[in-house]
């Protein structure tokens, strides 16, 4: 008797902090795409993974602002169950010092990587959803819903990133496609120290959220029932 498919997710940003983490929370489920830059840390997710059982893990390292690389590197995909975008950059600064280059890298990142990953893999997602269903989460943040003083750059990135989102929910929903925004606050995480020292702070990673608590939001979008469509979740550190 053959055992049943196992479900695949491909998670950007799985080299480390909210990425990692939700791969680790999505294994007993999913067999595995890991996107990211840094190869060896990949290497090594996938073989705590595999070595844990009984996921099906492949690498991928890749810039994703290399239109050709991310290209090559996602053929061959022909069916998605789920799409985790976990990558983005966090550049801050006030609108008068905030460069012209800042804000393109900001946005090649945080919203045009994300939605050429999402056009090239989409028809590989509608033959899940026309099946069992498939989804796409969006790690976005705080700061795609509210903007503060010397967050501008960041916090526009994010805004456009949550448009993407409505947009490719209304148009994908007949495909079977879910689309669910994340909205964390706060977490632990190396990005989180750089924005500390940009504040000019002490770094306390036991007053922001940990990446698990933000990969356990993902992994309830997934497997919500597929009745239900969780299209936003926000999440902020308790007290």
């Amino acid at each position: 008797m053959t055992a049943p498919r196992r479900p695949l997710a491909l998670i950007t940003g799985a080299s480390r902090g909210i990425g990692a983490a939700t791969a680790r929370l999505l294994a007993p489920r999913y067999d595995l795409v890991l996107g990211g830059r840094d190869e060896k840390r990949l290497e090594t997710l996938a073989g705590e993974l595999t070595e844990a059982g009984p996921v099906a893990v492949r690498t991928v390292a890749v810039e994703l602002t290399d239109d050709d690389a991310l290209a090559a590197a996602l053929d061959g995909i022909d069916r998605l169950d789920a799409l985790v975008h976990s990558a983005g950059v966090g550049e801050l600064g006030t609108v008068a010092e905030t460069t012209a280059q800042t804000w393109r890298h900001q946005f090649d990142v945080n919203v045009v990587a994300v939605a050429e990953t999402t056009r090239l893999l989409l028809p590989a997602l509608r033959a899940a959803g026309a099946d069992t269903g498939a989804d796409v989460v969006l790690v976005n943040s705080g700061s795609g819903l509210t903007a503060r003083a010397g967050w501008g750059s960041y916090a526009a990135s994010k805004f456009a990133l949550r448009a993407f989102g409505d947009a490719l929910r209304a148009e994908e929903s007949g495909h079977g496609i879910r689309v669910t925004s994340v909205h964390p606050g706060r977490v632990d995480t190396a990005m989180q120290e750089r924005v500390v020292a940009h504040e000019g702070g002490e770094y306390d990673g036991s007053r922001f959220l940990r990446p698990e608590s933000v990969g356990a939001a993902i992994l309830a979008a997934l497997t919500a029932t597929r009745d239900a469509h969780l299209t936003e979740i926000v999440v902020r550190p308790q007290g």
